[in-house]
């Protein structure tokens, strides 16, 4: 699993390792990891040029000090000392000495203009809003001059434990990140910002009790995925409930029970008005007319796609002790006070436009605060919610670290693609895997079926539906 730590957690641990260390070991390793990945990037470094982005923090010592490594292999080195006063001072005189030259932040532009590859620097993890001016300017240089960028630990002008961007910041190619993960390099929109994360272990242990984002891994979902054993029937597999879909939107109940059938539950029961549409495609589904309390016996229900107005019917499910999915139109008709009541566990699967309306915020708000987000609506509603979106997240009603999904493709922003997500949860959660399990599985594999149905092309919901079967087995290895 991977796992990203506050701020404050990691200078702890950075701290703690340091009085152990002799002065400067720490920003030597984290150095040449960087000088290392700058040369690779570069491919020949002789004879490149290399532009520093120096600010007055350590990621400005870091900079200075993988670029004298970088000149010492014959690369062209400027460093643009945005900070000349309180530049590090014993990585600026290792630059100079390695045949680095250095220039102020007003003629920095010109150098940029000429470089191959240009260090961000800049600001640190503390760092707090959008760039400063003159730092502005220069990543605008930097943005023209079609110059390579890597970053030090986090672009600058991010927010390290939020993944909000409130200003100017620098994009990067690559990130270099030292000794931990930082939320801001795994939830948009900094994420966006970051490229391609590299990881670089410098010997600092955060503890994993203090972890406060994580990120599944295949053999993490591995291991939850449910595994029918030689006794196992359908009933002791799980039955997942469907209760969505209208005369309107008999479509949302059809790609519903899709992603149910195919989520790891022995059977799926469908309620609704939709029931010849959904037997048509799954005739596997057993269908029932009688409403959700008169259905059969069920694990786990799921409500709201493709339900227009039918608020009935969402606080029939919502009465039922089982877990419960709450997505789509359920959302909207969903009594706060009756989820916050609930007995057994819910699970809430909105998109950023929705939680905004949840949260009676704007949808911008929601998208440039994804973390903020998530967590405010589990706490309101004492339910584990999956927000959708660039980056998938989903956090518990109890607080703890939040799951960020790392897979996925910008194919899956199609209709109905959610519907079949919901399916896909409700049967893991019907198959005994809690809401906060339930809800991170289904979405990696969700993300791995986009990837493998798109392949860089359009894609249909019922193409991600489809190949759920392959991300399962992909998983499994």
């Amino acid at each position: 699993m991977r796992t990203a730590y506050s701020v404050e957690t990691v200078r702890a641990a950075e701290r703690a390792l340091m009085a152990r260390l002799p002065e400067g070991a720490l920003m030597q390793r984290a150095a040449a990891g960087l000088a290392a990945a700058c040369a690779g990037l570069l491919g020949r470094v002789s004879g490149s040029r290399v532009v520093l982005l120096v600010g007055s923090g350590d990621n400005g010592g870091d900079a200075l000090y993988a670029g004298a490594r970088l000149a010492r292999r014959g690369a062209g080195v400027t460093a643009v000392l945005l900070a000349p006063e309180r530049t590090h001072a014993a990585g600026l005189a290792a630059l100079r000495r390695a045949g680095g030259r250095t220039v102020t932040a007003d003629r920095g532009e010109a150098a940029i203009a000429r470089a191959r590859l240009v260090v961000d620097g800049i600001v640190g993890i503390g760092g707090k809003g959008g760039l400063r001016p003159d730092a502005a300017r220069l990543a605008e240089a930097v943005a023209r001059s079609g110059a390579a960028v890597v970053a030090v630990d986090l672009p600058s002008g991010v927010d390290a434990d939020t993944g909000e961007v409130r200003g100017a910041a620098l994009r990067a190619d690559l990130t270099v990140t030292f000794g931990a993960y930082k939320p801001g390099l795994l939830v948009d929109p900094a994420r966006e910002y970051a490229g391609v994360v590299r990881f670089v272990g410098i010997g600092i242990e955060p503890p994993p009790a203090d972890a406060v984002l994580q990120a599944l891994q295949h053999a993490d979902v591995a291991r939850l995925l449910p595994t029918p054993q030689a006794e196992s029937d359908k009933y002791r597999r799980g039955v997942v409930g469907i209760a969505a879909g209208s005369a309107r939107y008999p479509g949302a109940a059809v790609l519903a029970v899709s992603g149910a059938l195919r989520g790891g539950a022995g059977a799926v029961r469908y309620v609704g008005p939709a029931g010849d549409a959904v037997l048509a495609r799954f005739p596997e589904t057993l269908v029932s007319d009688a409403g959700p309390a008169k259905a059969g016996r069920v694990q786990a229900w799921v409500t709201g796609p493709g339900a227009g107005d039918d608020a009935a019917t969402v606080a029939e499910v919502l009465a039922a002790d089982v877990p419960v999915l709450l997505d789509a139109d359920g959302l909207r008709l969903a009594d706060r006070d009756t989820v916050r009541g609930r007995t057994a566990p819910t699970l809430m699967t909105p998109h950023a436009g929705e939680a905004a309306a949840l949260l009676g915020v704007r949808r911008e708000e929601v998208e440039a605060a994804r973390l903020g987000a998530v967590r405010e609506l589990a706490a309101r509603y004492r339910a584990t919610v999956l927000l959708k979106g660039s980056t998938t997240l989903v956090a518990g009603p109890g607080g703890g670290p939040v799951r960020v999904n790392p897979t996925g493709t910008p194919w899956l922003a199609t209709a109905g693609s959610g519907d079949v997500l919901s399916g896909l949860a409700g049967s893991l959660l019907a198959a005994g895997l809690d809401p906060l399990d339930a809800g991170s599985v289904a979405a990696y594999l969700h993300g791995l079926a986009g990837r493998f149905a798109a392949q860089g092309a359009p894609v249909g919901a019922h193409d991600v539906a489809a190949r759920i079967p392959e991300a399962w087995r992909n998983v499994r290895g």
